[in-house]
């Protein structure tokens, strides 16, 4: 079972879902992203790569930013440190791209996009940094490289990718918290099927130097994830 990834699709990759219980998906996505370490994540990647080149002004585009969570993470550390940021989120689908803009009515430095992760409607290297986080696992191998490159392509500087490594432990611990917090039945079953779909480090690592990565890394981050970040 945790051998290889998992090529089953995910209902919310499939579209077997209603309107309440996409609305419920968002909600409870960002419950567990906020007790499982994406932001913990970003802190040591991101945000510390910002701080490290003490940039006063810097632009992110995050792929598949979901509500727009980490995007307001990234807005929040800027206004506490006195640093100007321009934040987009890029979506594919529409209620997701909406649910950016009216989570995040306090933060004008944050815009959404209606795009595709495979072709995005960016020119090169238009923003300093490129991230995504829970976002790669939804995809094939083979998108996945072209996901990586289109990142690449438009950032100036790095790209930074969150996701799920596969484990079983992991799997264990995640049916136990949403047992604790009542998660709801798409985010339970779709959410064990993502870690099955996740990744080992050396396989992220085989996918950056396919999608001609420089300076390419993968590496755990407690608990549970893989980041992948690049040239």
């Amino acid at each position: 079972m945790f051998k290889t990834r998992s090529e089953k699709l995910e209902r919310i990759d499939t579209g077997d879902y209603t309107a309440e219980e996409y609305d419920r998906f968002l909600s409870d996505i960002r419950l567990v992203n906020r007790y499982a370490g994406d932001s913990r994540a970003l802190k040591k990647t991101l945000l510390s790569a910002i701080k490290r080149s003490d940039l006063q002004e810097f632009s992110v585009l995050d792929v598949g930013a979901g509500s727009g969570e980490l995007l307001r993470v990234i807005a929040k550390l800027a206004r506490t440190e006195k640093r100007s940021a321009a934040l987009t989120g890029l979506e594919l689908n529409e209620r997701s791209a909406r649910a950016i803009l009216e989570e995040s009515v306090k933060f004008a430095e944050i815009n959404s996009v209606r795009g595709n992760a495979l072709r995005l409607p960016f020119a090169d290297e238009s923003f300093d940094f490129v991230i995504s986080s829970l976002f790669t696992h939804h995809l094939t191998n083979e998108q996945i490289i072209e996901c990586l490159k289109e990142m690449s392509r438009v950032s100036r500087r790095r790209i930074f990718v969150i996701d799920l490594e596969r484990s079983p432990v992991a799997l264990g611990f995640y049916k136990i918290f949403c047992a604790v917090f009542r998660i709801s039945r798409l985010v339970r079953e779709d959410g064990s099927l993502s870690i099955l779909r996740g990744f080992k480090t050396v396989e992220l690592a085989d996918l950056a130097e396919k999608a001609n990565l420089r300076n390419a890394k993968a590496e755990k981050c407690f608990p549970f994830r893989i980041v992948l970040s690049g040239r």
